[in-house]
Order: C-alpha cells, then sequence, then structure tokens
C-alpha cells in the first residue's frame, strides 16, 4: 500500500542518538531538505556524512545538547539503544506535545510499552529497521541497505504519515498488515545473531563457518517456536530462512551489538535474546540454548572493552 503524503508538507523533526541508526536517518532526512532536522545529543556536531554505495552524501545539522533548550516537535525519532529508553526521558519529556508522533527506531519488540511512560499522550510508531549501518565517526556513518526495505511499520495512520516523512530520501517503507510476524522474524535474527557476534567478536562472516551456522539454526529453532506461540505466523522453515537471509548480509558487515562490546558498552541483549526467552516463560515454550546464550551475553555485557582479532 503506497504511503499517504497528507503529511508531506515540511515539518520539525528531533532525531534523539546519532549513532548508526540515527545517523543514517537525520543524514538522508537532512540531504532531502523537506523538514527541519535537529539532532539531540551530547557532543556537538555541525555535519553529518553518509557513506553509500552510491557515493558519499553530506547535509548540515542543528544539534541540542541541552534537554532545556529544547520545544516540541511534529516527530521525534528515538535512535538509542532500548536500555537506553529511560535515560532519553528529559529529552521526550522536553520534545512531545499533544500533537507529536514518536516513531522508535530501535530493536525489538514492545515498543509501545517501554516508550509509553516518557511520552505522555504523544503518538508512538513502532517500526522495524532492517538497514545495515556502522558509525564510522561522531560525524560520519555507513548506510547499507540490507534488503528490499529500509523499514517496516504497521499499516495504519501513523505507519503511513512515517512513510510519508520519509519521502524524498533513500529509505524504503513497507507498510504490512502483520506488523507483529514481521517483528518477530528480525527478533529471530537479532537474538541469535548479534550475540553470537559479539561474543565471538566476529563479524558477520562468522556465519559462514559451518559449526556456528548449525549452532545458529539449532537457536533460530527455539526462537521460532516462541514467536508462534506468541501468535507470530512464522513459516514452517522459518529458522532456514532466517539463516538465508543473515548470510546473505555481507561478511564484512557487523552487528550493533558486536560494535558495541568492542567499545565497552552494555549490549543490547535484554532486548533481544531476553525478550524471546520472556516471551518462552509465558508461553511456557522450553529454551534451553537461548538461555545459555543470554546468560553468557548478559555475563559478557559486563565485562571491558575488547579488541578483535
Amino acid at each position: 500500500m503506497p504511503p499517504t503524503t497528507a503529511n508531506s508538507e515540511r515539518q520539525r523533526v528531533a532525531v534523539i542518538g546519532l549513532g548508526s541508526i540515527g545517523g543514517v536517518v537525520a543524514g538522508l532526512l537532512g540531504v532531502a531538505s523537506r523538514h527541519d532536522i535537529v539532532a539531540c545529543i551530547r557532543r556537538p556536531v555541525d555535519r553529518l556524512i553518509v557513506e553509500r554505495a552510491e557515493g558519499m552524501v553530506e547535509s548540515p545539522i542543528r544539534a541540542l545538547m541541552d534537554p532545556s533548550e529544547a520545544q516540541p516537535q511534529d516527530w521525534v525519532l528515538l535512535c538509542t539503544k532500548a536500555q537506553d529508553t529511560a535515560s532519553s526521558a528529559p529529552w521526550l519529556q522536553r520534545l512531545c506535545g499533544r500533537a507529536t508522533r514518536v516513531a522508535a527506531l530501535q530493536n525489538g519488540i514492545g515498543h509501545a510499552e517501554r516508550l509509553a511512560p516518557f511520552i505522555g499522550n504523544a503518538a508512538i510508531i513502532p517500526t522495524i529497521v532492517y538497514y545495515n549501518s556502522e558509525r564510522l565517526a561522531p560525524d560520519r556513518v555507513r548506510y547499507r541497505p540490507a534488503g528490499e526495505y529500509d523499514f517496516a511499520v504497521a499499516d495504519d495512520a501513523d505507519g503511513q504519515a512515517f512513510a510519508a516523512l520519509l519521502e524524498g530520501t533513500p529509505l524504503r517503507v513497507l507498510i504490512s498488515g502483520d506488523f507483529k510476524t514481521l517483528a518477530w522474524r528480525k527478533l529471530l535474527v537479532n537474538a541469535v545473531a548479534n550475540p553470537v557476534s559479539a561474543l565471538t567478536l566476529r563479524r558477520n562472516v562468522v556465519f559462514r563457518r559451518e559449526d556456528v551456522a548449525a549452532l545458529c539454526l539449532a537457536l533460530l529453532e527455539e526462537a521460532a517456536a516462541v514467536g508462534r506461540a506468541d501468535g507470530a505466523q512464522l513459516a514452517d522453515d522459518e529458522a532456514e530462512q532466517s539463516m538465508a537471509r543473515l548470510t546473505a548480509i555481507p561478511p564484512d558487515a557487523g552487528s550493533s551489538m558486536y560494535f558495541d562490546r568492542l567499545a565497552g558498552r552494555s549490549l543490547e541483549i535484554n532486548a533481544l535474546t531476553g525478550a524471546v526467552v520472556e516471551a518462552a516463560e509465558r508461553h511456557r515454550v522450553p529454551t534451553p540454548m537461548l538461555r545459555m546464550l543470554l546468560t553468557l551475553a548478559r555475563a559478557a555485557s559486563d565485562g571491558p572493552a575488547l579488541r578483535a582479532n
């Protein structure tokens, strides 16, 4: 279904977090020059460079570093890790008004429940982010499409408005009538691939190993059983399809959790593998291998920064 154009007029858009995900969307919205973009960040940046296969693009960026200076916006794009949502509360409380739409550009499921305490009466738009991205410097990110679409949203007025917001950029939005299934399909890959890459300290090339691929397939089978129990319409061979999508990603690409572990940041494990295990407990689905992966990744999350070989 094509996006509506009801919200095609110029909008005020705040992007919270200029990591890999936020840097790409803020940079490409800036290049399109259809909206007024402000980045809510900790350190000053006056431009954003996005590296793409078609070539590098650059746009100026207006930055805010003090939440007290923020004003209500038409849109807030929350691009932090899921575990950092609460720490974004000072920004959200200043940026959100009654007419604000808040799009959660975060991994995992349960976006609405996670955001609701911080945004008052603003509307929440869960999204699924598909593109692969890497933060190369505070003002530079790399964008790689990872499939036919860059985002998926629900087929409702808010989802259509989000698609309209991104018109004029290279970012492609799928408007779906079965958002839950798509969210679980993405969660399967993230819940398995992210911690495996973080624990092995290897980029996506690690999934080309026969033994690692066999391990991931078994983990994906467990996760798919949980998704089906939660109401997702997953195929009988969903694990094999997920593995095929994973190995189709360029081998030199890295997961967000891989980069976080290298930098000594806490891992987004509870929002990914933890969310699957939590759902498994609700539906009484056994997940012994995922529980082991979750335990190891939680322990790694507490460790110091490491250097990849």
